[in-house]
């Protein structure tokens, strides 16, 4: 469980392809500092496993192929900046929100619209997400806890997430172009209230 607090920006500094799969190396001091093996890391937001913690703040994941076809992370490359957070800790607080790191589906940036102290993105969002995305709600952007701002209507087609500059410096967010693939999960309590009054 995480709570969509960036706490450090990474870097992917290996990729190896394992066919099916592939297997990660991450430089991130910050969440390493206390990490070990079997321990969650999200990265842009999706929740994986350290298989081994290395010297210089770096430790490596696997990553299946379905989590390589849902998500972004596919598209990572060495060199390629991530967001990272340790798993959230019972006595912490929580300063985002209920974050899974359950990709639930990817978007793409379509504008940016910059002022004097923040920015506002706006991302396309898939169809079958669209229900469970409501303004001044929270959803997950590549790992990030962000407020929807504005949503498109007739089709509801895209979000609006404003970013203050701490977002913008201390996350991929902030330099990404539109174009840009990212992850996003939806709050997890609306799914869950949808199937409690579907009955299933």
């Amino acid at each position: 469980m995480f709570t969509g607090i960036v706490e450090e920006l990474g870097e992917v500094v290996g990729k190896d392809d394992l066919g099916d799969s592939a297997r990660f190396t991450i430089r991130g001091p910050v969440v390493t500092a206390d990490a070990g093996h079997g321990d969650s890391i999200a990265v842009n937001g999706v929740c994986l496993t350290v298989v081994e913690v290395l010297p210089e703040g770096q430790f490596t994941a696997d990553v299946m192929g379905e989590t390589l076809q849902r998500s972004s992370l596919g598209r990572l490359a060495t060199g390629s900046p991530v967001n990272l957070e340790r798993a959230a800790a019972l006595n912490s607080r929580l300063g985002g929100h209920i974050v899974q790191g359950h990709v639930d589906g990817t978007g793409e940036i379509q504008v940016r619209a910059p002022a004097e102290h923040w920015e506002v993105v706006r991302i396309g969002l898939p169809g079958e997400l669209a229900r469970y995305v409501v303004e001044k709600g929270s959803i997950t952007v590549d790992g990030i806890s962000l407020t929807v701002s504005a949503l498109g209507s007739d089709p509801q087609d895209w979000f609006e997430v404003s970013l203050i500059p701490t977002t913008r410096e201390l996350t991929t967010l902030g330099r990404a172009a539109p174009g840009t693939p990212v992850n996003l999960e939806v709050d997890v309590i609306a799914k869950y209230v949808e199937r409690l009054m579907a009955g299933k």
